[in-house]
């Protein structure tokens, strides 16, 4: 993927003067009531409900209407021209990008993922894993909590000889597509596992949905919050969650893990580890900003991140609709606010980096 940084500085002072313009513009011109409809993400969507919930403030005259049916299908009804938004945690593929030029993919804000276990055995105790040992029990070639494998990076710990129930998305998800990038990427390097005798690269890559291999046991759920309960359910299980889903999967006593970055580093997802992560990858983000920030280098980066986007047609009904879609992006990506503290924070994401700021309100520029 290319690393070259496009279009930051070209145009700079007219779209900052557009994005402050159209940050207040819904106050100062009124407009007939207009109804505008987002799916996708179930990672976003609470960040998304509380952005809907402040806006109507801002803009009393749009209706927006949310819903939770994973990054795949808010790509495809965006394409479709279903909804005037998709949220996705996964950017389009370059097949995809190159079939439909007038979709943008625009981020919003930077977001984790979390994995997590059920393990009644651990307590206090704070579990490890990497990408290799991920991908193994995701292959069936871990099938014991205790495996050679978990207990070296884990000394100390008391793990359970018992099956070990790996839990996955059964729906077109963005976290599937984070997630296996995490798998992809970290394996190639890491020959030093005995056992690690599949090749997740080749024989299953990433993607929102991917070929999984069939494992005793497993179980899938859809979206984020069928996750949590379905591991909540199920002693013994582990599996991958999106970061606004965190405090929820606390509360139910599921330990989030460590994971291992690809310096070898053992790191929570904190807002320190998912900035130091940020700060190494962003920087790459190309014009049209598809990008993938999973595994970056680094001892405090954190090894799943990712942007959260929002996928919209630069090919608008009219040029009202246009103009409060980019309205109310720009409004999100704006510290002052959808990017304050109070709506990031609680589902633990991160704002833009001003520089990636400032594509996406070039991006936001083209919705017309």
């Amino acid at each position: 993927m290319s690393s070259r940084v496009t279009g930051i500085t070209h145009g700079i002072r007219r779209v900052v003067a557009f994005a402050a313009a159209a940050v207040i513009l819904p106050l100062a011109v009124a407009h007939a009531t207009l109804t505008i409809s987002e799916t996708g993400s179930t990672l976003i969507l609470p960040l998304f409900k509380a952005w809907v919930a402040a806006y109507s403030k801002v803009d009393p005259n749009l209706q927006m209407t949310v819903a939770a049916t994973g990054s795949q299908t808010g790509i495809a009804q965006a394409i479709a021209k279903q909804v005037q938004i998709g949220t996705s945690d996964a950017y389009m593929s370059d097949n995809d990008a190159m079939a439909n030029p007038q979709i943008l993919n625009i981020p919003l804000a930077i977001s984790a993922q979390t994995v997590v276990a059920n393990l009644p055995e651990l307590r206090g105790g704070v579990l490890k894993l990497s990408g290799p040992v991920l991908a193994l029990i995701y292959s069936g070639k871990i099938s014991q909590w205790d495996a050679a494998p978990i207990a070296a990076i884990n000394q100390g710990v008391p793990l359970p000889h018992r099956a070990i129930v790996p839990v996955r998305r059964a729906d077109g998800s963005g976290d599937t597509f984070v997630f296996t990038q995490f798998l992809t990427f970290s394996t190639p390097d890491q020959q030093h596992l005995a056992s690690r005798d599949f090749d997740w690269e080749n024989k299953i890559g990433y993607g929102t949905t991917v070929s999984w291999p069939g494992v005793s046991g497993e179980l899938t759920a859809s979206g984020n919050q069928e996750m949590v309960q379905t591991i909540t359910r199920t002693p013994y299980s582990v599996g991958y969650l999106g970061a606004s889903f965190k405090d929820v999967a606390d509360k139910a006593g599921l330990k989030t893990a460590m994971l291992e970055n690809q310096d070898g580093k053992f790191v929570l997802p904190t807002p320190a580890t998912v900035t130091a992560a940020a700060a190494v990858l962003t920087p790459r983000t190309p014009s049209d900003q598809r990008l993938t920030l999973v595994f970056a280098p680094g001892a405090d980066s954190y090894p799943l991140i990712n942007y959260e986007y929002a996928v919209v047609s630069t090919r608008q009904s009219n040029p009202q609709v246009a103009s409060a879609i980019s309205s109310f992006l720009l409004w999100c990506i704006a510290p002052q606010g959808g990017s304050a503290s109070g709506f990031l924070e609680p589902v633990h994401f991160i704002g833009l980096p001003p520089a990636i700021r400032a594509l996406s309100e070039l991006q936001i520029a083209k919705i017309q």
